[in-house]
């Protein structure tokens, strides 16, 4: 049996049309098609003016001797040293970049929250398989709290997030770093996220061909990232948070997916195992919202009321 989307964002999902799931077949002019469709805004757009400050570095990765560049934006004339939102962006590990989810992101949540915002430029698959993603993500983090005082950021106040993609790369960072002892976060904001290589939770078979991510795109994009590695056994955790069976000593997570998206299930599942080890969770499913709905609809009263409570939670968390 299907599930019902809210009212109002389904009249916007009509709208537009719910996109055709994807293939490996169609993943080159899907590639092609996301990367028309966000078009990264320079960094004189990003400053928007004065209103805010950016700068683009580059870390290297120890993990394979490349690089990773980083964008940094904050509000001008703020006083320092300045929390940071580490964020990583979604596309299914395999679209996206680190510079068109910063304008939202500095009008909705840098500003009012007084706090810088990192965004990392991962590599994607299938070009760059397993680890060189996560691998990535842990460079940025490493250095950036390296030249934090430089920077005018606070090393000791850092929250990792993301979204769908990035959302599970954010799962699978504070993974890594609690293990190899790097940089603590302090909180982790998981938005929709792309846990489970599996693909087999009954969210993902009930939502099949009406979600906007489904779990036909979702294999596609999972089966591009780990090859042959996709659905193993011994999957390692960087890899597929899911497959985690030690949670213990992570940061409080915010969790946030809705009620009629493929990750319902997972993102609910990895709330309950991080409360089941003792850990810290806030989770909202919001009521029949799809895969990405704040984005296609910001104005939905319930977009707004996920807005409010992520700011909340990142108000709470940096205030500690």
């Amino acid at each position: 049996m299907g599930v019902a989307f809210d009212p109002e964002l389904h009249a916007a999902l009509a709208a537009v049309g719910t996109p055709e799931p994807l293939t490996p077949a169609g993943l080159a002019a899907w590639q092609a098609r996301d990367a028309a469709s966000r078009p990264r805004p320079t960094a004189e757009r990003l400053r928007d003016g004065g209103r805010f400050e950016v700068t683009e570095l580059r870390a290297p990765v120890a993990w394979d001797g490349a690089e990773v560049r980083l964008v940094t934006a904050r509000p001008t004339g703020l006083a320092g040293p300045l929390p940071v939102l580490y964020y990583l962006h979604g596309g299914g590990m395999i679209s996206g970049n680190a510079w068109s989810v910063l304008p939202r992101l500095l009008r909705e949540t840098a500003e009012p929250l007084g706090l810088a915002v990192v965004s990392a430029e991962y590599r994607l698959a299938p070009g760059a398989q397993y680890p060189a993603a996560v691998e990535d993500c842990y460079a940025g983090l490493l250095h950036l709290t390296e030249l934090a005082d430089a920077l005018g950021l606070d090393a000791e106040r850092v929250v990792l997030g993301g979204k769908s993609a990035g959302g599970g790369l954010t799962a699978a960072l504070a993974l890594l770093t609690r293990d190899r002892g790097g940089p603590v976060p302090i909180g982790q904001l998981l938005l929709s996220p792309m846990l489970d290589d599996r693909g087999d939770t009954h969210s993902s078979h009930q939502l099949a061909g009406r979600d906007t991510w489904d779990r036909t795109s979702n294999a596609t994009a999972w089966q591009a990232v780990l090859g042959a590695r996709c659905g193993a056994a011994d999957l390692p955790p960087y890899a597929a948070p899911a497959r985690a069976t030690d949670l213990t000593g992570l940061p409080p997570a915010y969790v946030e997916v809705g009620s009629a998206e493929t990750f319902r299930d997972e993102a609910v599942a990895y709330a309950d195992a991080i409360w089941r080890a003792g850990g810290a969770a806030e989770l909202h499913v919001w009521p029949g919202a799809f895969h990405g709905f704040d984005t296609l609809a910001p104005h939905a009263a319930l977009s707004r009321d996920a807005l409010d409570a992520r700011t909340r939670w990142l108000r709470r968390i940096l205030g500690r």
